[in-house]
């Protein structure tokens, strides 16, 4: 991968994940860059304005897996939830009975239904506040992480601010609010209305939330020049418009700098269920460690720890209702499941950096006997960077928890590896260096980060595995009081105040392992 991509070019792709996580059509991040940056110029906006509007637009929902663990124990589905609550105007509450409640409980037996009511009404704005807060926290630290500017990051962490004030993550109110994020929000809502029921809708629905949740002076200036605007919109690729719009200068990265934007939406996956966490980097550190072992040259094997990365962005196309499901899967289920691959290539196809790692990331769930998903492609027809993708994810996998089952240790899954291979679905001589690889020994760390204790480090991992205090207490034998101080002091080092980010700065530190 050669250095000067377009860091537009690149994100434009990859925030299909976040589109896809949020219960959205593909392209939606696009088309909300595309109007907001539109506006921000003709406001005459500065060019340092109109870039932070640009970036903070196109990663409004970056953040999208920061709360799919606990919204999906809550509502079944948080993609359905998700949808749902963007249909509605939180700041009216008449809004909550006629929108949200039917849209998260339509088609669900009366007793689920009565259950999430009873929530929603009783702990609604409490779960509201968590849930935005840890969204905002870790799409703040993802754009700090791909190295977008300060006020990107924090145009991101304010983005769902309330302009009256009653929202969150710091009630912040009218102009208080970054300039970048109450533009954001207007035209991400004018896009999602758009698609729902077209430009009077989008002027309607944003009228509506004047003065409550946006600008009124921002939906002013659309309103004012809606029907072009979003005609406009229709009219061109969506894409092609982005890169037109992107201020300059424009940013470009190494490939150095692609590899860390890959590891930072790879995290962004993994933080879909605390089952998944670290998955997505063990694979990639496997699977380049096997294809040296067979001889692929450095190029090779960099390009298979990037598509190792990048592997499971399509799972957050699936609900956690899914992924955390301790039955067996109903075969609707199954079939959400056997996509995501699909939806992991086509997110890496949209990014011409990224394209030639697309058909292999899709492959990693066939097997040599065309047993696998999604093609059903079998023998010759997987190359051997498939093989080796194919073998790292499945040990991996086994020596992780799931809902389903405990975890494995190595030598179970090294079995369980081998008699795959025998039974003709993985290629032996790749399982082979894939244990090979899994077996080296581990360096051993002498510091923590953000000076923590090793008591605190086995507390940041409860924490990030979705653990409450009081199951902290008893899985380390202390008292829940001793385990609250634990927890408030690891939020405090590190910076954060939800599950999500503390997780996600577990993961960027390698503190999971």
């Amino acid at each position: 991968m050669a250095d000067g991509v377009r860091l537009a070019d690149v994100l434009a792709g990859l925030c299909v994940t976040a589109d896809l996580g949020y219960g959205l059509p593909p392209g939606e991040a696009v088309r909300a860059c595309v109007l907001g940056t539109r506006i921000a110029r003709e406001l005459e906006l500065s060019d340092d304005e109109v870039r932070a509007v640009f970036y903070t637009s196109l990663l409004e929902h970056v953040g999208c897996t920061a709360y799919a663990h606990e919204t999906a124990a809550v509502f079944g589905d948080e993609l359905v939830m998700n949808v749902a609550a963007a249909k509605t105007n939180l700041a009216d509450p008449r809004d909550l009975l006629r929108v949200f409640l039917p849209g998260v409980t339509r088609g669900r037996p009366g007793g689920e239904r009565a259950r999430v009511a009873l929530f929603a009404i009783g702990r609604g704005a409490r779960f509201g506040r968590a849930f935005t807060t840890a969204t905002c926290e870790v799409a703040r630290e993802t754009a700090r992480r791909l190295g977008l500017p300060p006020e990107v990051q924090r145009g991101l962490y304010h983005v769902f601010e309330w302009f009256n004030g009653k929202g969150a993550p710091s009630g912040l109110k009218g102009d208080e609010i970054p300039l970048p994020a109450r533009l954001a929000r207007v035209a991400g809502l004018a896009v999602f209305f758009d698609r729902v029921g077209g430009p009077e809708l989008a002027v309607a629905a944003l009228r509506e939330r004047a003065g409550g949740l946006v600008d009124p002076a921002l939906v002013a200036a659309f309103a004012a020049r809606a029907g072009e605007l979003l005609a406009e919109l229709a009219a061109v690729d969506p894409r092609q418009a982005l890169l037109e719009l992107e201020p300059d200068p424009v940013e470009t990265v190494s490939a150095q700098n692609l590899g860390e934007a890959a590891v930072a939406f790879a995290d962004v996956a993994d933080l879909k269920s605390p089952f998944f966490h670290q998955h997505s980097r063990r694979v990639a550190a496997l699977a380049q460690e096997a294809a040296r072992r067979l001889g692929l040259d450095n190029a090779a094997s960099e390009d298979l720890h990037t598509a190792g990365l990048l592997h499971d962005l399509g799972r957050v196309s699936v609900s956690d209702a899914v992924w955390e499901k301790p039955a067996q899967l109903s075969s609707l289920e199954w079939e959400q499941v056997r996509l995501h691959a699909y939806h992991s290539e086509r997110i890496l196809n949209g990014s011409p950096a990224l394209a030639p790692l697309a058909s292999i990331v899709g492959m990693h769930h066939e097997r040599l006997d065309a047993s696998g998903y999604h093609r059903g492609l079998a023998g010759n027809a997987l190359p051997l960077p498939a093989r080796i993708l194919a073998a790292a994810d499945v040990y991996v996998a086994l020596t992780q928890e799931r809902p389903h089952r405990p975890r494995l240790e190595a030598g179970a899954a090294a079995e369980e590896l081998r008699a795959e291979a025998r039974h003709g679905r993985l290629d032996a001589d790749v399982v082979e260096c894939v244990l090979g690889a899994a077996g080296e020994r581990a360096r051993v760390r002498r510091s923590w980060p953000a000076a923590l204790t090793e008591r605190e480090v086995d507390v940041l991992r409860l924490v990030a595995a979705g653990l409450s205090n009081p199951e902290i207490a008893r899985r380390l034998v202390i008292s829940p009081r001793t385990a609250e101080h634990h927890v408030q002091h690891v939020y405090a080092k590190i910076g954060v105040s939800s599950r999500a980010a503390a997780a996600l700065f577990a993961l960027e530190h390698g503190l999971l392992s």
